[in-house]
């Protein structure tokens, strides 16, 4: 688990002048909130809302959010309340927690037919404040990252929902990365073999040709450049969920 000095040190990297105090007094409330608890995989249950911090401080979060993030389950699964962090951290914070916390108690369905209501649902929550749908998505990836301690059935439960709703929602946000790796994550779960397969073919493929994205890319580099075109050209290998 990463330590609350090398999460403030990750904010400071993308803003020297974050509130380093109230970091530190949000990651030792939710430790002490959530003392005793442990996740399924036998870890403590804190090591979840310290890792949804750290993906949130990539995506270069304020303050505010980072310590949604510490917090974010505390009303839902230990006796703090709205009122107790409103008093000790603000109530734009205590707003945000119970954002979340709401945001985690909609029904949501993973068929295709319910997908517009559940967009509606969750974009209702966007209109009130965007980070508590940027706290909720970084609490699925790291829920994803780590679901194989789950038993099989809520596996694929919960890889179905997120094919289904939260991965389309981080590529409608921008978050094209986010999106490929939730897709990539539940497809591991939904259809092994076929991932397994894809990784397979991959790889011989690379063994017989190579990197060829250098390649590629330098050839259309070229070709811009003698026609007086200035151009950023980059490529990327694609996840197998995206290629299947």
């Amino acid at each position: 688990m990463i330590d609350v000095e090398d999460l403030i040190a990750l904010v400071r990297n993308y803003n020297p002048r974050t509130n380093a105090a109230l970091i530190r007094r949000a990651y030792d409330y939710g430790a002490c909130m959530h003392e005793g608890q442990s996740r399924r995989s036998g870890e403590p249950y804190f090591t979840h809302p310290v890792a949804v911090a750290a993906i949130l401080t990539e995506q270069r979060l304020d303050d505010a959010t980072i310590i949604t993030a510490l917090l974010h389950d505390t009303i839902e699964d230990t006796k703090s309340t709205w009122t107790d962090i409103a008093a000790t951290f603000g109530e734009e914070i205590a707003e945000l927690v119970d954002g979340v916390t709401k945001l985690t108690n909609l029904q949501l369905s993973s068929t295709e037919t319910k997908q517009s209501e559940n967009f509606r649902k969750l974009f209702m929550a966007m209109s009130k404040d965007l980070r508590v749908i940027l706290v909720k998505l970084a609490d699925r990836l790291h829920n994803m990252r780590t679901i194989r301690s789950l038993p099989p059935e809520k596996q694929a439960r919960k890889a179905r929902e997120t094919m289904d709703v939260f991965a389309p929602l981080a590529g409608r946000m921008g978050m094209q990365w986010m999106r490929e790796e939730l897709e990539d994550l539940s497809f591991k779960v939904l259809n092994p073999e076929a991932r397994a397969s894809i990784i397979r073919r991959f790889v011989i493929l690379q063994k017989e040709s190579g990197d060829v994205i250098p390649k590629i890319t330098a050839d259309i580099r070229a070709e811009l450049e003698k026609d007086g075109v200035e151009a950023d050209v980059f490529g990327r290998a694609k996840k197998p969920y995206s290629i299947w």
